[in-house]
């Protein structure tokens, strides 16, 4: 068996399961829209920012996890759709990531 393979969202999906919001960030492209529990949608923020955020949500919210519910790809856009897992009810997380300069990278973060 070998294990040289992995799907382009596994490593994102080891970050989320991490609870690392750092890790998920490396992933984020130059610019990418990013949508929060109860707060309007961000578009067109800077992956610097974009990290900001959502580590801020991560540890404001105690996110500890991820569990995976489903992933498709279509012609280069990618999507992940799950639960971040913490001490409460957790939160609903879809992300799309669109094929760039030959890897995948996160272009949609929605948390509700």
């Amino acid at each position: 068996m070998s294990f040289r393979f992995q799907p382009d969202s596994a490593p994102v999906v080891n970050a989320l399961k991490s609870g690392n919001a750092e890790a998920i960030s490396e992933y984020f492209d130059k610019i990418l829209d990013i949508k929060f529990p109860d707060k309007e949608e961000i578009k067109s923020i800077g992956k610097n920012q974009a990290g900001i955020a959502l580590k801020s949500f991560f540890d404001d919210n105690n996110i500890k996890g991820f569990e995976l519910s489903s992933q498709r790809e279509m012609s280069g856009t990618m999507y992940i759709a799950g639960k971040l897992v913490n001490n409460e009810q957790g939160y609903k997380i879809s992300i799309m990531l669109k094929l760039k300069d030959g890897k995948h990278q996160i272009i949609t973060v929605r948390i509700n």
